[in-house]
């Protein structure tokens, strides 16, 4: 198998002088690993002739083998090229974590498709956007999902839709109580789409069931059933995927505030998920992950997915994050590795009567997404007896750059140290020249999982990277210190992290001021202890109209994701502003601050 090592690499003596962190390095762990020049689709199939009797899928009780996996993503990827989708054409997955999303995922690549991986919880004016700028033709969605795409789809380019549901994957006696019995499990129903409640089937007197959800399948709407594909079966024609083609189109608020796609190669994947391996580095002979991290995430995507496909691990899939549901499969199916975000792990630490419960099997987990207090790295250790670390990642690097040792030495208030094949640099925001230690600046990074650039963005791409294309500016503020470990001190511009999620105020400003009652609107994102921020409105509202917080909250519902949604609203007479009529938005966040200070 050929391979490519990192081409800026220098020798390992070299890169000790320069690069402080390399001794800090786990045993085991490379400084510049060679990566299979493949496309990622191959690391499915390699792991499928080795290991073909392994669980790659552990679903609510229903398993696939890679073998099975493998074999059915050939009989999707065949299905897709029957239906006319064609390499480098646009494929977006609207799935939760469950076997359709691996299967759908591996066959688009096999044909040399593009995915877009894509938030189940948008609402359709957020699909809508993201579907045009793609130019997304084949959508795959669930089937409760599917009146959203029906909704958007003849103000976009989709040619066809293929639907799935959560029971086609189901174990039999699963099926069976899914329908049947109001299951902690139905929940998932009820947040992707609340409408319809728990319940997508009806039971007639007779016992048949009957869909709620009419949905026109049929070559007349270009509308078709996942399990039909699948049960069709065949092999597909061969494409020829190169490492250097679009495998990816993940969209991010990025580092410029404005929704676009990062457009990941082959290569970057493949790299990323090398490094992700190589960091883990005493694994066990098989190790169990638990994927309760959304793969439409491409923290989930790289860090738990195709890591795990490469390894040949099974992943135990989890559609939502649950608290009860959580602890109970990690007693029942004893995962070793758990990659999260830190609402997750606080979660199980004030879950009642955690003492009691049986978490030892979990020995490794990773945190990304925000800032991992090590009080709650602290108590999740106690509790499962494995290790926590703090890591940090963007989009944009497909995404790790950055991890504590998850062995060595861990240091409170850290994001770590660079990955291997990876270089990272605290440099000046206007004459971008590298910082010293302990000076605070734009973390840049250059390796080999950064990505190929935004999706027809040139303007973008020329305010992240450098001038000869090799340096990522990541928009975060970061110092380094004398051991090269890296310290994030603010987000550049106005960027919001709650509970892993990126949310950019612009957004949110832009529905509250459909409002007509407002008059000015600022949404910044104020301290909060179980999400790292949450999402607050400043309203001045025009003269003579009233409003409520309750109303402000209802109207944003109607057009933004969930997460999006501020959690908190407060009416002012006026807003904080620069000379040159700017909100001083840092004014607000330090004001809300010193109000918490003073109610504690």
């Amino acid at each position: 198998m050929a391979t490519v090592s990192n081409p800026t690499a220098a020798p390992e003596d070299v890169q000790r002088n320069k690069h402080p962190w390399l001794k800090f390095y786990d045993k085991g762990v490379a400084h510049a690993p060679s990566y299979p020049a493949i496309p990622l689709h191959r690391t499915l199939e390699d792991t499928a002739a080795r290991q073909p009797y392994t669980i790659a899928t552990h679903f609510l009780g229903a398993e696939l083998t890679y073998r099975q996996l493998n074999e059915q993503a050939d009989h999707f990827a065949a299905y897709l090229q029957r239906l006319g989708v064609r390499k480098g054409e646009r494929v977006a997955l609207l799935l939760p974590n469950c076997p359709q999303y691996v299967i759908a995922f591996y066959a688009t690549l096999k044909i040399g498709a593009v995915l877009v991986p894509t938030n189940p919880l948008y609402v359709a004016r957020e699909l809508e956007h993201q579907f045009k700028d793609a130019a997304v033709e084949t959508v795959v969605c669930l089937d409760i999902l599917y009146p959203r795409v029906a909704e958007i789809r003849e103000h976009t380019s989709i040619k066809r839709v293929i639907v799935t549901g959560v029971r086609d994957y189901l174990s039999p006696i699963k099926q069976n109580l899914y329908f049947v019995h109001a299951l902690h499990e139905k929940q998932m129903v009820a947040d992707y789409l609340p409408a319809l409640g728990r319940v997508l089937y009806r039971r007639t007197r007779e016992g048949q069931e009957h869909p709620l959800l009419e949905i026109p399948y049929g070559k007349t709407q270009d509308v078709y059933q996942f399990c039909a594909a699948i049960k069709q079966g065949g092999i597909p024609t061969y494409v020829d995927v190169q490492p250097d083609d679009l495998a990816v189109l993940q969209y991010t608020g990025g580092t410029t505030g404005t929704s676009k796609g990062a457009m990941l190669l082959h290569r970057n994947l493949v790299a990323n998920t090398v490094q992700v391996h190589s960091w883990l580095s005493d694994r066990l002979p098989h190790e169990i992950f638990m994927a309760v991290m959304p793969f439409f995430h491409v923290y989930g995507l790289t860090v738990v997915m195709t890591h795990a496909v490469e390894c040949g691990a099974t992943m135990v899939l989890m559609p939502r994050f649950v608290p009860a549901d959580v602890v109970e499969t990690i007693e029942k199916l004893k995962p070793t590795v758990f990659c999260g975000v830190p609402t997750m792990y606080i979660a199980i630490n004030n879950f009642p009567e955690i003492g009691k419960r049986k978490l030892s099997s979990i020995r490794a987990c990773l945190s990304g997404g925000a800032a991992l207090p090590i009080e709650v790295a602290e108590e999740f250790e106690r509790l499962t007896g494995g290790r926590l670390v703090e890591g940090y990642g963007l989009t944009e690097a497909s995404p790790v750059t950055h991890s504590n040792p998850i062995w060595g030495q861990r240091k409170a208030g850290s994001i770590g140290i660079p990955y291997p094949s990876t270089e990272a640099k605290v440099v000046d925001m206007v004459s971008r020249a590298e910082q010293p230690l302990g000076e605070i600046g734009e973390l840049a990074i250059r390796g080999p999982q950064v990505m190929a650039g935004y999706w027809q963005r040139a303007e973008e791409n020329a305010q992240v990277f450098s001038a000869d294309g090799e340096w990522l500016y990541t928009g975060d503020m970061a110092v380094q210190d004398e051991d090269g470990y890296f310290y994030i001190r603010d987000r550049k511009k106005d960027l919001i992290i709650a509970s892993g999620y990126n949310i950019y105020p612009r957004e949110i400003e832009e529905v509250l001021y459909q409002m007509p009652q407002v008059k000015e609107a600022v949404v910044v994102g104020v301290p909060d202890r179980y999400r790292g921020e949450t999402v607050k409105a400043y309203l001045v509202l025009k003269d003579g109209e009233t409003l409520s917080e309750d109303a402000v909250i209802s109207f944003c519902r109607a057009s933004l994701a969930r997460y999006k949604v501020p959690h908190l609203v407060e009416f002012r007479p006026s807003l904080p502003k620069t000379l040159i009529g700017k909100f001083l938005r840092r004014l607000l966040v330090e004001e809300d601050v010193k109000k918490q200070a003073a109610a504690e």
